[in-house]
């Protein structure tokens, strides 16, 4: 299961947002140094929001850069939980499955499997027989995360990794505006996932947790856009696998209001235009381990702060 959450005797925030934050620092707008991002990483796990730290996110090409950066920080004692790694595919599959391969075996040797490990590999596919071609590539011991592009045979595209048994991705912005599709295409996805019970990760755009108007980078005169939240993202899908009509899933993702949100004990509620959707702690859990896992942020502490802020963490 690429997935660890608690029981559902917790409360249903730390259900929807246990290690959820795959922290991709190094990726713009944050743009890193590997030394810098390898220090955050090593924080974020020690500290009190550390149970919403998922794995760390490198380009495979610099994962030699992450061991040099990394080894003086990682975890050597027995039974030590390892830093798990999700790499990015540099577009030569074969040279990063070597790179990977390689990483692996260095810190089982130095570290007996405590300090980190590549368990992860994202990867663009165009196609249904793009889809075929990397699973046929990669060992079924690596998780396979196949970004598919959010046009209108998005449902076939899944449908080939629900085939194949991988996962599915989705990019919903980026550092510029044209690079945000729009609410429709991302319903599109999540009933994909739902029809064809695929789990996916969501990546770039969704450092806040709510539908709103933010800035592209972090440059101070940067233009702004109006952005997805995670929470809308998880609030869609919860949406669906409560029964809910793909138009209910539309005004989720359209959310901007926090007071139309509460966390209770047992469960979410959203009052919407339709009236107040009531999601259980039951459901929660099969977002999460069915439909969403995790998102890619550069940024972790943006959304652990504001969470926080809102009371949901």
């Amino acid at each position: 299961m690429p997935v660890r959450l608690p029981p559902l005797t917790e409360r249903p925030s730390r259900i929807l947002l246990e290690a959820f934050v795959d922290y991709a620092g190094l990726f713009p707008p944050s743009s890193l140094e590997m030394a810098r991002a390898v220090r955050n990483f090593a924080h974020y796990r020690a500290a009190g929001a550390g149970w919403m730290l998922g794995r760390f996110v490198c380009p495979a090409a610099r994962l030699a850069e992450f061991s040099a950066a990394a080894d003086p920080l990682l975890p050597r004692d027995a039974g030590a939980i390892p830093w798990l790694l999700s790499v990015t595919g540099s577009g030569d599959v074969h040279a990063d499955l070597e790179a990977i391969t390689a990483f692996n075996e260095r810190h089982r040797v130095c570290f007996d499997e405590c300090g980190a490990r590549v368990d992860s590999y994202e990867a663009k596919v165009a196609s249904v027989g793009d889809v075929i071609a990397m699973h046929e590539t990669l060992p079924r011991t690596l998780h396979a995360w196949l970004e598919v592009p959010l046009t209108d045979h998005v449902d076939e595209m899944v449908e080939a990794i629900a085939r194949v048994g991988r996962f599915a991705k989705m990019r919903t912005g980026g550092t510029v505006a044209d690079a945000f599709p729009s609410s429709s295409r991302i319903v599109w996805f999540l009933r994909a996932l739902r029809t064809h019970q695929v789990r996916a990760k969501a990546t770039a755009g969704l450092h806040h947790p709510l539908r709103g108007a933010y800035r592209l980078t972090y440059d101070a005169d940067a233009a702004t856009c109006r952005m997805f939240g995670f929470l809308n993202v998880l609030l869609a899908a919860a949406v669906m696998a409560n029964g809910g009509t793909d138009e209910l899933a539309l005004q989720a993702l359209e959310e901007s209001n926090p007071s139309s949100l509460e966390f209770t004990e047992t469960q979410l509620e959203w009052r919407g235009a339709e009236g107040t959707v009531a999601m259980s702690r039951n459901t929660l859990q099969q977002v999460r381990e069915h439909m969403i896992v995790s998102i890619g942020s550069c940024s972790f502490t943006e959304p652990v702060d504001e969470s926080r802020a809102l009371g949901w963490s």
